[in-house]
């Protein structure tokens, strides 16, 4: 990612250095750091609106529609400046959901935690802000944070079963079901594709990213690559990138390499990569390495390879929070001992068998070695514990 230096940004804002100044010590500019003495403030970082007057007049209540909230917070960003968005949006709690949505692609959980604290005393905002804190809070390996908001999301259900909200809040519990790769606990109107409950201004395209999450829960690759497909007739007509946009590209590239389709995959993994990692968007492919048994390090290599170090290592930090819950979840017992390259030869050993064993020189029954503590994952378990665990989001 390209910096700019306060001068710059002054110059490019057409505002004075002070002002800049003052908005990076008010915290305001989006990912701007600071080393030494010196700020750098990333060269995609929108201009905040202005404030002035704002104190005067009171701040604006947050919209207690459910979809009012969704409309507001569904707009793509611009794809050659996602962070920009920031700068056009006045409601404080809406530009916290982009800046949660934005920390997450980055890997930074933290920050998206903090995010989802900061939200309005409102059910409506808080509730579509859990779509992205679940999947932080289990990234962070953060089991009291996921029960606190899995208690506000079943505590709202209760108190408004027939209504958009509950539908949303189901939504979010969901979401959490199928990234840990939990299908036992996947809802029936999931399973059945049945979207009737939800608000027209719910994005089809996440709705049926979930579905296609599921389906591979289950080995139903073919299937999951056509809900994934269809989604992406209805995302290609949007102006700007999404993080449901590149999450889609991932699970049906995914799909297209559980079932042989090598073009495919290439293809729809050059494509993610292309909207995402300009921005240092990399969760979506930390997640996934897993599942490609080294194919997305080799798409890194040839198109981003400074991109490589950092999604490697953000696999290795979060890989083991996610199998964890997955545990909790389901009451398997995965290891999280395994190196990435033991990780991918034990799910190829468990996809195809003997035969694969064979070529690898072991067997399905070997001991581990000495970095191999446990049983390999997944080996003569159940479809839903054989692919690797990794969230999705709104």
């Amino acid at each position: 990612m390209e910096y700019l230096s306060v001068s710059e940004v002054s110059e490019r804002w057409g505002i004075s250095i002070r002002q800049v100044q003052r908005l990076l010590a008010d915290g305001r500019i989006y990912g701007a750091r600071k080393c030494g003495r010196v700020w750098m403030i990333p060269d995609d970082a929108g201009k905040p609106s202005d404030q002035r007057g704002k104190c005067r007049s009171g701040k604006r209540p947050a919209p207690s529609a459910m979809s009012e909230v969704l409309r507001i917070t569904s707009v793509p960003m611009p794809g050659d400046r996602p962070d920009s968005i920031l700068g056009t949006i006045e409601e404080p709690w809406a530009r916290l959901q982009y800046e949660a949505e934005i920390a997450y692609l980055r890997g930074d959980f933290s920050r998206v935690m903090r995010c989802v604290g900061a939200m309005d005393d409102n059910d409506t905002v808080r509730v579509r802000a859990s779509l992205v804190g679940v999947a932080a809070a289990i990234s962070l390996g953060d089991y009291r944070a996921y029960s606190e908001i899995e208690s506000f999301l079943k505590d709202v259900i209760r108190k408004d079963p027939p209504g958009d909200l509950a539908a949303v809040a189901e939504l979010a519990l969901a979401s959490a079901t199928v990234s840990v790769m939990a299908p036992n606990m996947v809802p029936e109107w999931l399973k059945e594709g049945d979207f009737r409950a939800f608000p027209k201004e719910a994005s089809p395209p996440y709705l049926l990213y979930l579905l296609a999450r599921y389906f591979v829960c289950i080995s139903q690759y073919e299937t999951a690559l056509c809900a994934a497909q269809s989604a992406l007739l209805f995302d290609r007509k949007a102006d700007g990138v999404s993080l449901t946009g590149i999450y889609l590209r991932v699970i049906a590239a995914l799909s297209c390499h559980v079932l042989g389709r090598g073009e495919e995959v290439k293809q729809l993994l050059s494509e993610a990569m292309c909207m995402a990692l300009p921005h240092g968007f990399v969760t979506p492919f930390a997640e996934a390495l897993s599942d490609f048994g080294g194919l997305v390090e080799q798409c890194l290599e040839r198109e981003f390879p400074e991109y490589r170090d950092a999604i490697v290592g953000q696999w290795s930090r979060t890989v083991k929070n996610w199998i964890s819950f997955h545990n909790r979840f389901t009451k398997d017992n995965i290891t999280f001992m395994l190196t990435l390259r033991e990780y991918q030869i034990s799910l190829m050993i468990a996809r195809h068998g003997t035969c694969l064993s064979d070529g690898l020189r072991t067997s399905r029954t070997t001991r581990p070695s000495a970095g191999m503590r446990h049983t390999p994952p997944n080996t003569g378990r159940s479809a839903s514990t054989e692919r690797s665990m990794r969230p999705g989001s709104s």
